[in-house]
C-alpha cells in the first residue's frame, strides 16, 4: 500500500479500538481478501454508522421514526478500499426538522473526518420514491437498499415499495436504463479492449453488472447466470488492488499501476492481469446482449398482444388476426428462426450431427441474427466431436461463417460463450482474450482475427480462392502467445489447422504460406526500395506464385483494415498495390527493373533542377496526390495554396502531398531538408534523393556538383500546410548556415519536456540494425524508434557524421513507432563493408539515445 488509507479520525473513535483503525488494520491484512474483506468492510462500517445513529437519536432527542439505510454497493455489501458511503437517513416525517438536521450532522461529519467519500440523503419514504420516479440512478440505487440502524420497518417498507415501483415501470424505465448503458459505452469503450480501461464505467464493467441486477428485479428477463458471478467478483478484487495500490478512489486501470495489481493479486504479470479482466468482461457483456435482446422481445410481444386482446375483446379475433409469435421458419437443415433468433429445429439430433453447431451458426451470420444462447448450450452439451479432418461440409459451414461479414462478430462471440470455438480450433485458446501492448491494434488477438475475417469477406471477389483468403484471415495471428516471432510459430500452427479442417497439401502449403508472410507486403512496400531489383525478387521468391501473391495482397488489407485506422491509408494502399504490381510481373517471367538502370526524369523534374542550378539555391513544388487523380497526374499547390488533410470525411482521400526538392548538390541536404520540414511541423512519410542530370548544354557551360531531387511525401501534423515560399526561405536560411536547426529543434524539444503530463508512457529505446541482403548495390540501415519531431533530421545528422551517402529513405509511421530504412552507400557508391556497416548502425544508435541537441 503506497500510503495509509487514513490519516485524520474523529475523536469519537481515534482509539486503537475505533472504527479507523480496525478499518486499517482489516484494509492491510493480507488475508482475508476478495468478497470477504469486502463483507467484513461493509460489517464494520455498519456498526459505526449505527453507533453515530444511535448517539445522534438521543442527542437530537428522537426516539423513533428513522432508520439509517445503505443503498448502491455499500447496499450491496461491496465497499472496496476507497469506496463512496451511499447511505440514506430515512424518517417517517414525525421529527422536528431541526432535530433531523442535527442528526444528520451528528452522522455525517464523522465521515467527512474521516476522509471517506459520502454521498448521502434525508428523505421520507415518499420524497425517495418521488426522486426515484425523476432519477434513474436514483432508483437503481435504492433497489440494492439495505438496513444499517433504526427502524428496520420503514426501511422494510421502502424495499417493498420501490421493488414494485420498479416492476410496474419497467417497461417505460428498462429502455431509458438501455439508453443510458449504452451512451456510457461509447463515451468509456469496451472494456476487453482497452489497454488502460475504467473497470466500472466501460462496457462490460461493473456498471452494466448492476444493470443485469435491476433487469432481473424487474422480472422481465434475466442474464444468463454461467460465469457472471466470477466474472463480476474478479473485476471488484481488480478494483479492490488497484485502489491499495494507488491510494486513491479510481477506476481506472493506468499501464504503470497493472504489474503492482497483478502481483496483489497472485498473478504473473500486467498482460495476465489484462487477460482475466477481458475474459470477465466478456462475460458481463455478452450476457447484457443477451439479456437486452430478451427485454426487447418481451416488450415487443406484450405491445403486440395488446391489439390483439382488444380486438377479440370486441369480436374481432380470428385464426388470421395476427402472426404467431412462436412461428419457426426453417433456415438450414435443423436450423430454424424463431422469434428473431436462431434456434434449433425441433427434429434436430446434436449427438447425431456433428456439423450442426457450424451449420447453425452458418445459418445465423448469413441471416444477419443472432444464435440463441439456449441452442448454443444445447451444442456445447450434446453436439459430437467432429472428426479430423473435418467432413467437407464442415468445412465449408466455416469458410461460410466467416464469409457473412460483420454479422459473423456475434455469432462468433456466442460460440465463444460456451466455449464451442476452442472446441473446434482448440489452438485458439493461446489467442483467447489476448492482449496486444501496441496501441495501433484496437482489439484483442482473438477478436482482431475475427475482425481480420469480417475485412476480408468484402475483399472475396478480388481473388480466385475466397476460401483460403477467410482461413488464412482467421490464422494469421495465431502464433502469437508464442515465443519468438509469430509469423514463425504461426505457420507451423496454421499447416496443422488447415490439415485438421480439411485441405488438401496444396491448399495447406498456401495458407502456411499466407500466415508466414502476412507482414511481408506492407513492411517491404513502406520500408524497402522498390526501385531495387533485389527488393522485388526476395518478394517474389517468397510468394511463390501469381495465386498466392493475389491472396497475399488482399489479406494484407484485411490485416491493416482490422488493425486500425493508423494501420492503413489510401498511401499505404499505393505502395502496396505498386509492390505488387512489380512482382506479378517478375513471377510472369519479365525482368526486374535493374537500378544501374539510369532513372527517367521528368519535365518538372528537369525544370526544377534547371532551375536550382541556375540560381545556385534551392527549388520547390508541393502537390497534392489523390486517388481521384489519374495515375502520373498531380493538382499543384500554388505559394499561396493550403494543401488538403490527410483524411477528410467527405470526397477522394489524398494520398499525400508531394515535396519536390532541388538543390545544387552538397553535403548534408538529406538531414537539413529534414529539419527544415520538422520545424514547419510537417511529417515525413517517405524520402528519396538522387542526383538528376542536367541538360546536355548546361553540361557543357561547365555545370559543377550536379543538381539533388528531394522526393518527399509529407503530411500536416496538424492544421495546413505551410507555404511553399516559406518553406524555401528556411531551407535556404539552413544551407547558408544562418538558420540554426539543430538549436531551433533542440529548443523545442526542451519546451515539450516541461509538461509531465504530455510525456505518456516510457518509451522503449531506439533500435538500429543493418538489413542483410535486402539490396545488392547498396547497404540498408533500419532503425525502429518513437516517433518524435525531428527524428529524421538526427539521423540524418548521423549518417552525414558517419561519412555515408543516402541514395534513399523509407519512413513508415505506425501509430507511436517510427520504422526507417535507409539505403546507404560509400564514397565510391558501393554498399558498405559489414564492419563498416555495424559502425554506422552503432554511430546511429548513439546520436538517438544521446539528448537533443547533442
Amino acid at each position: 500500500m503506497t500510503e495509509s488509507l487514513e490519516t485524520t479520525t474523529h475523536t469519537t473513535d481515534s482509539g486503537p479500538g475505533g472504527y479507523a483503525a480496525a478499518r486499517l488494520r482489516l484494509l492491510q491484512e493480507e488475508s482475508p481478501s476478495g468478497p470477504p474483506r469486502r463483507t467484513a468492510l461493509a460489517d464494520l462500517t455498519d456498526q459505526w454508522l449505527a453507533a453515530l445513529l444511535t448517539g445522534g437519536t438521543e442527542t437530537a432527542g428522537i426516539a423513533r421514526g428513522v432508520a439509517l439505510v445503505a443503498v448502491g454497493g455499500y447496499g450491496r455489501g461491496e465497499l472496496s478500499p476507497r469506496s463512496d458511503l451511499d447511505v440514506l437517513l430515512l424518517h417517517d416525517g414525525s421529527a422536528d426538522r431541526s432535530a433531523l438536521a442535527a442528526l444528520a450532522d451528528h452522522i455525517w461529519y464523522p465521515v467527512w473526518d474521516m476522509g471517506l467519500a459520502l454521498d448521502h440523503s434525508v428523505r421520507t419514504p415518499d420524497e425517495a420514491r418521488g426522486t426515484a420516479a425523476e432519477d434513474l440512478k436514483v432508483q437503481l440505487g435504492l433497489l440494492d437498499a439495505r438496513h444499517i440502524a433504526g427502524d428496520a420497518a420503514l426501511t422494510a417498507d421502502l424495499r417493498t415499495t420501490v421493488l414494485g415501483d420498479w416492476r410496474a415501470q419497467a417497461p417505460r424505465r428498462l429502455p431509458e436504463l438501455h439508453a443510458l448503458c449504452q451512451e456510457r459505452a461509447e463515451r468509456h469503450g469496451e472494456l476487453q479492449f482497452l489497454l488502460e480501461p475504467d473497470l466500472k464505467e466501460a462496457r462490460g464493467g461493473l456498471r452494466d453488472a448492476t444493470a443485469l441486477r435491476a433487469i432481473a428485479a424487474s422480472w422481465l428477463a434475466d442474464a444468463p447466470r454461467e460465469g457472471l458471478d466470477d466474472a463480476r467478483r474478479r473485476l471488484l478484487d481488480a478494483r479492490d488492488a488497484l485502489h491499495l495500490s494507488t491510494g486513491r478512489a479510481t477506476d481506472r486501470l493506468a499501464l504503470q499501476e497493472q504489474d503492482q495489481v497483478a502481483g496483489a493479486l497472485g498473478l504473473l504479470d500486467a498482460d495476465a492481469l489484462l487477460r482475466q479482466i477481458y475474459e470477465s468482461a466478456r462475460i458481463i457483456s455478452y450476457a447484457s446482449d443477451v439479456t437486452w435482446r430478451e427485454v426487447e422481445r418481451v416488450l415487443r410481444a406484450r405491445s403486440a398482444a395488446r391489439p390483439r386482446l382488444r380486438a377479440l375483446l370486441g369480436g374481432r379475433g380470428g385464426a388470421g388476426s395476427g402472426a404467431d409469435a412462436g412461428e419457426r421458419s426453417p433456415l438450414a437443415e435443423g436450423v430454424v428462426e424463431q422469434d428473431g433468433e436462431v434456434v434449433l429445429a425441433r427434429a434436430a439430433r446434436p449427438d447425431r450431427d456433428p456439423v450442426l453447431p457450424l451449420r447453425a451458426a452458418a445459418a445465423a451470420a448469413q441471416a444477419g441474427l443472432p444464435l440463441s444462447p439456449h441452442a448454443v448450450r444445447r451444442l456445447t452439451a450434446a453436439a459430437r466431436p467432429l472428426a479430423v479432418p473435418w467432413p467437407p461440409e464442415a468445412r465449408e459451414q466455416l469458410i461460410t461463417l466467416l464469409g457473412a461479414g460483420e454479422s459473423t462478430v456475434g455469432v462468433w462471440e456466442a460460440l465463444e460463450a460456451e466455449g464451442l470455438i476452442t472446441r473446434l480450433l482448440p489452438d485458439w485458446e493461446r489467442v483467447r482474450c489476448r492482449p496486444q501492448r501496441n496501441p495501433v491494434h484496437r482489439w484483442t488477438v482473438d477478436r482482431h482475427l475475427v475482425e481480420t475475417a469480417v475485412r476480408a469477406s468484402a475483399l472475396s471477389r478480388r481473388v480466385g480462392r475466397p476460401d483460403l483468403l477467410l482461413v488464412a484471415a482467421l490464422l494469421h495471428d495465431i502464433g502469437k502467445g508464442w515465443p519468438g516471432d509469430h509469423s514463425v510459430a504461426g505457420e507451423t500452427i496454421a499447416r496443422d489447422v488447415a490439415a485438421r479442417i480439411g485441405f488438401d497439401r496444396a491448399d495447406v502449403a498456401v495458407l502456411a504460406t499466407l500466415v508466414r508472410h502476412h507482414l511481408l507486403l506492407v513492411e517491404t512496400a513502406t520500408r524497402r526500395d522498390l526501385d531495387d531489383p533485389a527488393t522485388v525478387r526476395s518478394v517474389a521468391e517468397a510468394v511463390g506464385s501469381a495465386t498466392t501473391l493475389e491472396l497475399l495482397h488482399a489479406l494484407t488489407e484485411a490485416d491493416a483494415l482490422a488493425t486500425g485506422p493508423a494501420a492503413w491509408s489510401a498511401w499505404r494502399g499505393s505502395l502496396v498495390a505498386d509492390l505488387v504490381k512489380r512482382v506479378s510481373a517478375v513471377l510472369a517471367g519479365e525482368p526486374a527493373d535493374d537500378w544501374s538502370t539510369p532513372q527517367h526524369t521528368t519535365a518538372e523534374q528537369e525544370r526544377l533542377a534547371v532551375e536550382a542550378w541556375r540560381t545556385g539555391g534551392p527549388v520547390l513544388a508541393l502537390h497534392a496526390r489523390s486517388e481521384a487523380l489519374p495515375p502520373g497526374e498531380t493538382g499543384l499547390l500554388t505559394d499561396a495554396t493550403e494543401g488538403p488533410p490527410e483524411e477528410g470525411p467527405t470526397g477522394p482521400e489524398p494520398i499525400g502531398v508531394e515535396l519536390l526538392i532541388a538543390v545544387p548538390d552538397q553535403s548534408g541536404v538529406l538531414a537539413t531538408a529534414a529539419g527544415v520540414l520538422a520545424l514547419h511541423r510537417l511529417t515525413v512519410r517517405a524520402a528519396d534523393l538522387r542526383a538528376v542530370e542536367l541538360p546536355s548544354e548546361l553540361d557543357a557551360a561547365g555545370a559543377v556538383g550536379g543538381v539533388l531531387l528531394l522526393s518527399w511525401r509529407v503530411a500536416a501534423e496538424y492544421g495546413s500546410l505551410p507555404q511553399a515560399a516559406r518553406l524555401r526561405n528556411d531551407l535556404l536560411r539552413a544551407l547558408n548556415g544562418s538558420l540554426d536547426i539543430v538549436a531551433r529543434l533542440a529548443e523545442r524539444e526542451a519546451a515539450y519536456r516541461k509538461y509531465p503530463r504530455r510525456r505518456g508512457a516510457h518509451a522503449p529505446p531506439p533500435r538500429v540494425t543493418v538489413a542483410p541482403g535486402s539490396s545488392q548495390l547498396a547497404t540498408v540501415i533500419e532503425v525502429r524508434a518513437q516517433d518524435a519531431p525531428g527524428l529524421l533530421h538526427r539521423i540524418g545528422r548521423a549518417l552525414e557524421h558517419a561519412g555515408v551517402a543516402v541514395r534513399s529513405a523509407h519512413v513508415s509511421t505506425l501509430g507511436a513507432n517510427a520504422v526507417d530504412a535507409f539505403y546507404v552507400t560509400d564514397d565510391a557508391g558501393a554498399p558498405l563493408k559489414p564492419m563498416h556497416a555495424a559502425e554506422v548502425a552503432q554511430e546511429v544508435e548513439r546520436a538517438l539515445t544521446s539528448p537533443p541537441g547533442a
